[in-house]
């Protein structure tokens, strides 16, 4: 079998175990009745310690000592606690500081790997953690630490809500996550421990979740063994059948690769370039994931082996590529260079497909030895390597920006399963690489589009795009972007972002903006709304004006919210408008109130506000005027499509805002028997913001040339047609056209109605309304 890191060279590692030099574990039942005889519980958690204990040389004798002590203190909290395979529960605490030290962690994360369990299981509080280790290492067990404790309605509320909670502790310290990585490590290695029936769950959560993680941090290493382990547990079956056939195929192909491996060998000497020559194997998920997606056999699979070439520096790199394109034929379109435009967890190398002996396709990845720390390592190269420079300002400047992604998605999300998929779709490995028009790169999911790219410029961009241009051609937002484009975003200051956009984002970031705008959008313009109609019922109840922001007012405004349940006067009000209450009786409650405050109702302005008086200059104060600018507040219902001039009313539905109607609507007549005190008050403004769509039914003698004629008519009349249906009946001697047109008003539409009729072929032409067949006859 291969090992871990892909490699398929055999070699063997040995680790010395002192179980003497392991600090006694005191608190355990180390010896069996009084006879001083240590337990096998003991010997084995004495051994994995001193296991550990062999792989600190590069801490210093105080740090070792700390390292004792977090030991000992977890050791005595697992007391008595066992693993599924009856091992001593200490025994996986110290295996994921035995990973930790395989990045030179340093102490803090060692620690806190040690004690990673004891906050959730152990009955340990974050203070005695401070206290015994310091902030730092209870910070990073209290970031590992679930949310167990508290009621979630789901197992994926729960899982998003502790993710969500590791997330912003790993924006703090990233060592976070680099513990957890190395707890789900261990937990896969000894998956065959647990329950069967855990096994798809955890391994599925392992493939969606940790691997994508480990991959985007640069943990390639990791990123392959934990694919490997959750393949293993969630297909056991195929992962065996697929095991055996690679077996085979090593067996046979052992000669071609000596040949090779001997072949470049030669040529680098002849050349005179310093090479270090590795072997790889595609990992067993990596070939069953090719197969599957690209629906070939095992047989099909031809990339599976390759080389990995190591030279000094990074021109060496594309001179031994030049070396390698003379040795063996490259196969076209399968050169990559990621040192020039490296990926987006910092991997750098060359990749090439060569035609080898007998016609074997075989990939060749050149990199320099810093590059291959950090394509192995990723993050953890910072650790490892802290004497190199190169390496740590490479390792340090790793994924900041996806970090900063997922911190701006969880400050705008705050539903569990929206941020669950927000955080899914940006775990997306797959990547295009596109340009700014200043020759910026930006790394984007594959499919994603001009939005996507709009909300990775900046959020303002995204927001008020409203079209883009791709290698100088313009192109519609939904544009799907390819590998090298050059984009640049149209915008405007009065856009906004379109909901249909939610329906072909790719990434997580775009799609949160999104959702986080149109909801803060809806929750303002219910605001407004709530408030108009409070202050209108207000009016009713013969006060002039809300309660101010003084002292007096504050108090009044607290005992109305303790009366109506809302936590602020915000709140209150986009209740109001959204129709979760009705205005009127929270304005006799506020006039109640305000009574007891000493304020008099007056009474002309009752009868103002719920009468009128002819001499007034705006004769209608406490109606709800529309001019077409009110935003998602206020709907236009579909079913009768009011426009200006028709007479309206408005229905203040239970959470969807206020509906406008016409008056002789057929929906109304029904909703008047069972919900008459939401009705409102509606009126048109005088100076309206846009045009209103409405429904006219067009019916045609069939002919060519006819929906030409027609859209031309409309076009005439100076208004826009905004959809257009045909039906799918089959063709007959007439048939009916179904138009939604914008119009300025009533009149307008008279004007388009008979151009319509005016013009050949035409039958009939009429206004559609809801619950009336196909027209109300020829008037609008």
């Amino acid at each position: 079998m291969p090992a871990p890191n892909g490699r398929f060279f055999v070699y063997i590692r040995g680790v010395s175990v002192d179980a003497a030099s392991a600090p006694p574990a005191k608190t355990r039942a180390t010896a069996d009745a009084g006879t001083g005889v240590p337990t096998a519980a003991t010997r084995a958690a004495a051994a994995s310690f001193a296991a550990l204990e062999s792989s600190l040389g590069y801490l210093n004798a105080h740090e070792i000592e700390t390292v004792r002590q977090a030991y000992r203190f977890a050791d005595a909290a697992h007391l008595g606690q066992l693993r599924k395979s009856g091992d001593p529960y200490i025994t996986h605490p110290i295996a994921v500081a035995q990973i930790c030290t395989e990045w030179k962690l340093d102490v803090q994360a060692l620690c806190a790997a040690l004690l990673h369990d004891v906050l959730e299981d152990c009955g340990v509080t974050k203070a005695e953690l401070t206290e015994r280790f310091g902030p730092a290492v209870a910070e990073l067990v209290d970031g590992l630490t679930k949310l167990d404790k508290l009621a979630f309605d789901s197992r994926e509320e729960s899982q998003a809500e502790s993710f969500r909670k590791m997330l912003l502790a790993m924006a703090r310290d990233v060592r976070v996550i680099l513990i957890k990585l190395a707890d789900r490590m261990h937990n896969m290695r000894t998956m065959g421990d647990m329950p069967r029936h855990k096994w798809g769950r955890i391994a599925r959560e392992t493939l969606d979740i940790y691997a994508p993680i480990a991959h985007r941090l640069g943990l390639n290493n990791f990123y392959r063994e934990l694919q490997d382990l959750a393949f293993r547990h969630l297909h056991p079956w195929r992962y065996q059948a697929l095991s055996k056939a690679l077996a085979r195929s090593r067996a046979r192909r052992k000669d071609l690769i000596a040949r090779v491996q001997g072949e470049i060998e030669g040529a680098f000497a002849r050349s005179g370039i310093e090479v270090r020559i590795t072997g790889r194997e595609k990992t067993l998920y990596s070939i069953y994931h090719k197969m599957a997606s690209k629906h070939l056999s095992f047989a099909q699979v031809t990339d599976i082996y390759g080389f990995r070439v190591i030279v000094p520096q990074v021109l060496d790199c594309y001179t031994a590529m030049g070396v390698l394109h003379q040795l063996y034929k490259p196969l076209p379109g399968k050169f990559r260079d990621y040192i020039a435009i490296p990926k987006i967890n910092g991997y750098q190398s060359l990749h090439t497909t060569l035609v080898g002996p007998f016609g074997t396709p075989i990939e060749f990845q050149l990199r320099t030895p810093t590059m291959d720390v950090v394509a192995e390592s990723g993050i953890a190269a910072h650790w490892l390597y802290k004497s190199g420079a190169t390496a740590d300002a490479s390792a340090q400047a790793l994924n900041v920006q996806w970090l900063q992604s997922l911190l701006d998605i969880q400050q705008e999300t705050k539903d569990s399963g929206e941020f669950w998929d927000h955080v899914r779709i940006d775990l997306f490995p797959d990547s295009v690489y596109v340009f700014t028009p200043k020759s910026k790169i930006l790394a984007l999911p594959r499919g994603a589009t001009a939005v996507d790219f709009a909300y990775a410029i900046h959020s303002d961009v995204g927001h008020r795009a409203i079209g883009a241009t791709v290698n100088g051609e313009q192109v519609p937002l939904r544009t799907e972007l390819h590998n090298g484009d050059v984009v640049e975003i149209i915008t405007s200051p009065h856009a906004r972002p379109n909901p249909a956009w939610l329906g072909f984002v790719k990434t997580g970031r775009a799609r949160s903006k999104i959702r986080h705008f149109l909801k803060t959008l809806a929750a303002e313009e219910s605001r407004a709304l709530g408030e108009r109609l409070l202050l209108q019922a207000l009016r009713g109840e013969g006060i002039a004006a809300l309660p101010g922001d003084d002292d007096a007012g504050r108090a009044i405004w607290d005992k109305l919210l303790r009366f109506t349940g809302n936590r602020s006067r915000d709140e209150l009000l986009i209740d109001i408008g959204l129709g979760r209450r009705i205005a009127g009786m929270v304005a006799k409650k506020l006039a109640a109130l305000l009574a007891e405050a000493g304020a008099r109702p007056d009474v002309l302005l009752i009868s103002q506000a719920r009468f009128g008086t002819p001499s007034e200059e705006h004769p209608s104060q406490g109606v709800v005027t529309l001019d077409g600018s009110e935003g998602a507040s206020v709907v236009y219902a579909p079913c009768c499509r009011p426009i200006p001039g028709d007479r309206i009313v408005g229905y203040l539905g239970r959470g969807e805002g206020l509906a406008v109607h016409t008056a002789d609507c057929s929906v109304v007549q029904r909703l008047l028997h069972r919900d008459r005190e939401r009705f409102l008050e509606v009126e048109w403004a005088e100076e309206l913001t846009r045009p209103f769509e409405s429904s006219v039914v067009v019916t045609v003698a069939n002919g060519k040339g006819v929906l030409a004629r027609v859209a031309a008519a409309i076009a005439a009349a100076e208004a826009d047609i905004t959809h257009i249906h045909m039906g799918d009946e089959a063709a007959q001697a007439t048939t009916e056209l179904r138009f939604t047109v914008a119009v300025r008003d009533r009149v307008h539409l008279a004007q388009v109605l008979r151009q319509l009729r005016r013009t050949p072929s035409v039958v009939r032409a009429q206004r559609l309304r809801a619950g009336r067949g196909s027209g109300d006859g020829s008037t609008p």
